[in-house]
């Protein structure tokens, strides 16, 4: 094991935390994952933990916004490509939901939403609900 493995393990691994409220306290339980909050490491891990799910996303021709554990997916297409664009969308959630099982992840279904908006033709706007293949 590399000088750099061990300082990240020494870092991350053995941590133990409690809850204290006023003069009483919980027993300390052992930390299994995550970094400490706060930490100067943490951006920087949350950033290398989270770069293929980004490359994963602009894969399928949209653009991602995450802060904290919150993904945003954003695209825009023609009025005309609205229905290609539901498809497209459509795949990338699938695979951003396998990326999240394969990475120990779940992806929470009652709070993804899709949002349609337009610059004025809302009779262009998809009627229909985006098929669900979870």
């Amino acid at each position: 094991m590399g000088m750099m493995t061990q300082w990240f393990q020494t870092y991350l691994v053995g941590r133990r935390q409690y809850v204290r409220t006023g003069s009483s306290a919980s027993s300390p339980t052992l930390i299994v994952c995550g970094v400490p909050q706060g930490s100067v490491l943490g951006p920087i891990l949350f950033l290398l933990n989270t770069a293929e799910l980004c490359s994963l996303i602009q894969g399928h021709g949209l653009s991602p916004h995450l802060y904290a554990d919150d993904t945003q997916i954003y695209g825009s297409c023609r009025p005309s490509a609205s229905l290609e664009l539901q498809n497209t969308i459509t795949n990338c959630v699938d695979d951003v939901s396998m990326w999240m099982h394969s990475n120990r992840l779940q992806l929470n279904t009652a709070k993804t939403e899709i949002l349609w908006s337009t610059t004025g033709r809302s009779h262009q706007l998809p009627q229909s609900p985006l098929p669900s293949r979870h």
